[in-house]
């Protein structure tokens, strides 16, 4: 059948529409960026900014915490993560492009802050939630320290062995909060300040798990040569079997699942969790392997 050179017209504005219509749907994206970083230098987290709103053109928003770079720097260490998530929660909250809902991503340590604004900040509406090297379960040593010199990290790491759940370190120092000792797992769940607490190991705070549970995919990237977070599996909610520092259990082996205390054996079940691996090392990936592997989370 021939159709008028007006109904060609008609069809063509049609499909334009439908196909404006779907590119309006994609959801903008949050980044949180780790320890060392900032939102916006341009060989990390501002390269991923501009990558992402190239390749999917989406309104992308990369977390700056204070008032310029160096701020945001130092917050990475010296501001508490419930300072952070309350200050991130009213930011994103008054954000008009963020309104409809949006997509974040978490670069290791800013995985489980992410993580935290999901179960804490119910004024957001967060559609998937990615973490890249996050340590889930926190971590037990800091063999490497990107961005700062080896003495400074050697110095972290004997303040974090001795004194990590003393008041002045968990109010100090950002990695002390989520400093997970599995040879003191009581004084770890009674003395955190922040892992414990979001990880519903004190008492079991259901407003985490509902908010949690609205996600549609909580995506965990593990990086399989990972040379700076201990245990490495913490990044898909592992970690060491308790009172040693050997053994490996996964998330399904651990309490947190086993009792679901956070509604990760529910979202499990409902196939929300999903799995993926990195062969590089911390954050050490391509942007072929972030297109062909998170891409469709994010449209």
């Amino acid at each position: 059948m021939q159709h008028t050179r007006f109904e060609v017209v008609i069809f063509y504005f049609i499909a334009l529409a439908t196909k404006m219509q779907v590119s309006s749907e994609k959801l903008p994206i949050v980044l949180w960026h780790g320890m060392g970083d900032t939102c916006c230098f341009p060989f990390s987290l501002g390269g991923v900014t501009k990558f992402l709103e190239s390749e999917i053109n989406v309104y992308v928003k990369s977390i700056e915490i204070g008032n310029s770079i160096t701020e945001d720097f130092k917050s990475g260490y010296l501001i508490h993560p419930n300072q952070q998530v309350n200050m991130v929660c009213e930011d994103l909250s008054t954000d008009a492009q963020l309104k409809g809902g949006f997509n974040a991503i978490g670069f290791s340590q800013g995985s489980q802050f992410l993580r935290a604004l999901v179960q804490r900040c119910s004024t957001l509406r967060i559609h998937n939630l990615i973490t890249l090297g996050g340590q889930h379960q926190g971590v037990f040593g800091l063999p490497n320290c990107p961005s700062i010199s080896s003495r400074t990290c050697e110095r972290f790491r004997l303040l974090l062995n001795y004194a990590a759940y003393t008041d002045l370190m968990q109010n100090f120092l950002v990695q002390a909060t989520y400093w997970h000792d599995p040879l003191n797992e009581s004084k770890y769940r009674t003395s955190s300040t922040f892992l414990a607490d979001i990880n519903n190991e004190q008492f079991i705070n259901k407003t985490y798990v509902k908010n949690l549970q609205k996600l549609n995919k909580f995506v965990m990237v593990q990086f399989n040569n990972d040379s700076i977070v201990q245990p490495l599996q913490t990044q898909w909610f592992g970690y060491y079997k308790p009172g040693q520092d050997k053994e490996i259990q996964g998330l399904k082996e651990s309490n947190i699942y086993i009792e679901d205390r956070l509604g990760l054996k529910k979202m499990y079940d409902q196939n929300k969790i999903v799995f993926l691996e990195c062969e590089g090392n911390h954050l050490q990936f391509t942007k072929e392997w972030f297109r062909e592997n998170l891409f469709s989370f994010l449209k």
